[in-house]
């Protein structure tokens, strides 16, 4: 009994592990892990963040700022500012005799208390050409994160469907081997009876060999295609997978290739992210130019100090004042370094338009044979389908003229290839079919 439990122990130990990594999910659940785990995506996020914060810090120069500074000096001992007055210095007999008189007092210990407001009066739009920059390149990185998931929305769904291929596929290579062995032990069987030929038997064992061939090549492809699935939306590379979406043949309709070119150019998250950096780029090119301008900045002191030098004579208190003022900067030479900066920002400027340029140049050639696939992907799912439908009937018949001695095996043989290879011509065409759908929709920039 103990050793019983032993071994019902172990194995599941051993099974259990196993368990834990098989899975059937849905396209919807593979993408939310997908979009939850990725780690490019997350970088992504990370500079659309980032871009974020920078664009606040350098709003922030616009405002007023406030600064504080506090102080203490101990100061070595001299001796006390003082004068002396002459005898008569003030008249006959006033003051009789010199006087030394005292004018200020030593005073060691010195504390300082500063607060300084500054507010920009203007600067020639330097400021508020960095926080336009700013603000539309983090614009920018908000659609590149955009696009950033499009793309791995496209790249899950094309892993989960090539999944469902090779496993269907590795599903018809099983029913053919299945079907292959037993039309085998019949052909043997009518060997046995003399009803048929050894040449006969032969074809059947090679057709039956080389349809385990085909079966354990299906059977790596599923092994390949089901790691890259799990490397696409994190998973652990052994986890297996089984596809809990069925895949038929749907009626979404697409306009003409016009209309999907201008949905493209006006929904594409890399187009949009382009024009901001087009309004980044002329917002460089003014601030470029404000080195030109005079830079005015208004400016405001309050002191707490002990003592205050301002007051004199010098006490050893805490005494406060303030002072208000405006100041004026002007680069009167600068070795040219403003039209340098000019002429930086405006190739910039032009180098982003023509990066925009060819960027509608590559969506009009995507659109387009994205367009072409997807239609023609569209009359494949049809003739597929007939073919099937044909091929069936036609084993069908075959069969039924074989159980009447009315045809040969090869003839039935070649009825049952044919169905096989019909059925893996519709796998293909309505994969083929989802993954062009799936394609066209992210030539056009569609969000889901």
């Amino acid at each position: 009994m103990k050793a019983m439990f032993s071994f019902i122990a172990a194995t599941l130990l051993l099974v259990i592990p196993v368990a834990a990594q098989q899975k059937t999910l849905t396209l919807d659940e593979a993408i939310s892990i997908g979009l939850e785990s990725s780690k490019s995506l997350h970088f992504s996020l990370m500079k659309s963040e980032y871009a974020d914060a920078k664009s606040s810090e350098v709003n922030a120069g616009l405002y007023p700022t406030l600064k504080a500074q506090f102080g203490y000096q101990n100061l070595s001992n001299i001796p006390p500012a003082a004068v002396i007055l002459p005898r008569n210095a003030f008249g006959p007999g006033f003051p009789p005799q010199p006087v030394n008189v005292t004018l200020s007092q030593v005073i060691l210990n010195n504390y300082t208390a500063r607060a300084t407001l500054q507010q920009p009066l203007f600067t020639g739009w330097r400021l508020q050409s960095a926080a336009d920059n700013a603000e539309y390149t983090a614009n920018a990185v908000h659609d590149d994160y955009e696009k950033d998931r499009q793309q791995l929305l496209y790249d899950i769904k094309t892993a989960y469907w090539n999944v469902y291929r090779a496993s269907e596929m590795k599903r018809l290579a099983d029913d053919n081997v299945s079907q292959m062995t037993q039309h085998l032990d019949d052909i043997q069987n009518m060997f046995n009876q003399g009803l048929s030929t050894t040449n006969e038997v032969l074809k059947t064992k090679v057709l039956l060999a080389n349809s385990r061939v085909l079966q354990s090549d299906a059977e790596n492809n599923v092994t390949i295609v089901m790691i890259s699935f799990n490397s696409t939306i994190g998973l652990p590379l052994a986890t297996e997978i089984s596809i809990g979406s069925t895949l038929t043949p749907r009626t979404k309709e697409f306009p003409e290739v016009e209309q999907l070119l201008a949905t493209a150019f006006n929904q594409r998250a890399d187009v949009q992210s382009m024009g901001w950096r087009i309004q980044a780029a002329q917002s460089g090119i003014t601030a470029a130019r404000s080195g030109w301008m005079p830079q005015i900045f208004l400016t405001g002191n309050y002191y707490y100090s002990r003592p205050n030098q301002r007051i004199f004579p010098a006490v050893d208190q805490f005494k406060d004042s303030w002072d208000v003022g405006v100041n004026l900067q002007f680069d009167i030479w600068n070795n040219l370094t403003t039209v340098h900066q000019t002429s930086e920002a405006k190739a910039q400027y032009e180098q982003t338009k023509d990066a925009l340029s060819m960027l509608k140049d590559g969506i009009t050639l995507d659109v387009t044979q994205s367009y072409l696939v997807f239609k023609q992907a569209k009359k494949k799912i049809e003739l597929a389908q007939l073919s099937v439908d044909q091929a069936a009937e036609n084993l069908r018949v075959t069969r039924e003229k074989f159980k009447a001695e009315l045809t040969t095996n090869s003839e039935l043989l070649d009825a049952e290839v044919a169905l096989l290879q019909a059925k893996v011509q519709l796998v293909q065409s309505l994969v083929d079919h989802e993954l062009a759908e799936a394609r066209l929709e992210k030539a056009i920039g569609e969000k889901k």
